[in-house]
């Protein structure tokens, strides 16, 4: 009894998969599906043209920043307090700017890798290794990323005007400071593992 389960457990190890052949319709929606991921360079296209385009944008406001602190000399004690507050929250927003560019930069790369096709220069190039991406979840995770930290210089840019008058307001402040810390924290704990 031993002897016949033993040969047929052999006769199944030793099944050879013969392929079959396909027909000639098969072959074309296979081919079909296959070619369809091309689709996907409209994406990648547009969001490359956003990236140029958010990066343009930030780069004229920060320009034109840079350009009202000329006079910044002449100005009284509190026209210069103004103007300085005025240019930390446009410095802040170019940040945000530069950071969703960035976003956009890194979407359309990774979905390119994993729609279409590796990208040689990047893996032979000592790049960062934020733009080299291998699967879904390693583009979901680098574009977590980034997300978060616009979402830490939002904050910062709105909390720059938060003036708290008194010991509550003050309290709810650091409290929004301490999470945003803790977020930062945990997220980099989260992407070392």
């Amino acid at each position: 009894m031993a002897q016949i389960e033993e040969h047929e457990a052999a006769d199944h190890t030793n099944m050879v998969c013969v392929p079959v052949k396909q027909g000639r319709v098969e072959k074309s929606v296979e081919y079909a599906l296959w070619n369809s991921r091309f689709v996907v360079m409209v994406a990648v296209v547009a969001s490359l043209l956003t990236a140029f385009a958010i990066f343009y944008i930030t780069m004229i406001d920060v320009f034109y920043t840079i350009s009202h602190l000329a006079h910044y000399h002449q100005l009284d004690d509190a026209g210069r307090a103004d103007l300085k507050a005025l240019t930390v929250a446009h410095a802040v927003s170019s940040v945000d700017g530069f950071l969703l560019g960035a976003i956009m930069l890194i979407f359309s790369l990774g979905l390119y890798e994993l729609f279409i096709s590796k990208i040689d220069l990047a893996k032979g190039n000592n790049t960062s290794k934020i733009l080299i991406i291998n699967s879904l979840d390693d583009l979901k995770d680098k574009l977590a990323k980034v997300i978060l930290m616009i979402l830490v210089v939002m904050f910062f840019e709105q909390a720059i005007f938060l003036k708290p008058t008194g010991p509550l307001e003050l309290l709810y402040y650091a409290l929004a400071i301490m999470l945003v810390a803790l977020a930062l924290f945990l997220s980099h704990k989260a992407y070392k593992h």
